[in-house]
């Protein structure tokens, strides 16, 4: 069992002059999951090496069992540290496919061509493909049959409402809520800060940071082995 994390090389906030980068809590809940699991975790990212961490999501109050874990795991720190390069994945190696948030991804990830071929690739290949928070920012400009790969299709993300929360509607490049709608996605969410899961065939989506657990496990009930008997 295999699975693919997808991580943000992008740093900056629009141009407040504050860092950004993936969120702590939806990389550390799902790498556990999944490594917890007995899957084999291979992390990328565009530029490969060290992804950036938005310094919000190691603030003190952000902190989760997941996160405190992530402190004390050198060897997750290691992993983290040496992200391949997006651009040396290939599709057939892996089961499943996880895209964490944090708000780089609608910088880098929402318009990375190996990214988007990625994602059309594991699609076309009925491999479940997993995204929470500002994760869905990566379904921007993919296609399936010739128009959104989102298109009909049931899903979440970090709703307007909670980036109005966080007071960044004005700063991002665009709003992952609008995004999905205009591409004809049927979306739903859940109220702020809520755990909320959608899933439409192999696509399973998250909406915010407490979300990151259940969608992860959920990604992971499509390639768990099946036991016997």
């Amino acid at each position: 069992m295999n699975v693919l994390m997808v991580l943000t090389s992008h740093d900056e906030l629009g141009d407040t002059g504050k860092k950004t980068g993936f969120w702590l809590e939806e990389f550390a809940a799902p790498y556990y999951t999944f490594k917890d699991a007995g899957a084999d975790v291979t992390l990328a990212s565009p530029k490969g090496g060290q992804p950036p961490l938005d310094p919000k999501s190691d603030d003190p109050d952000a902190q989760t069992a997941a996160t405190e874990r992530f402190h004390k795991d050198e060897d997750a720190k290691q992993a983290l540290a040496n992200t391949v390069k997006l651009g040396d994945v290939k599709e057939e190696d892996f089961d499943a496919i996880f895209y964490p948030g944090g708000h780089g991804p609608l910088w880098d990830l929402a318009e990375d061509k190996d990214s988007i071929a990625l994602i059309e690739a594991f699609y076309a290949a009925d491999k479940p493909i997993g995204a929470v928070c500002h994760g869905p920012a990566v379904f921007r400009h993919t296609k399936a049959h010739g128009r959104s790969l989102v298109h009909g299709k049931s899903v979440t993300c970090f709703t307007n409402s909670e980036e109005a929360a966080v007071e960044l509607t004005d700063v991002v490049p665009f709003l992952v809520e609008d995004m999905l709608k205009s591409n004809g996605a049927n979306f739903s969410k859940a109220d702020d800060w809520q755990s909320y899961v959608v899933v439409d065939g192999k696509l399973v989506t998250g909406q915010n940071p407490a979300s990151s657990e259940e969608t992860a496990e959920t990604l992971l009930g499509f390639v768990k082995e099946p036991k016997d008997g």
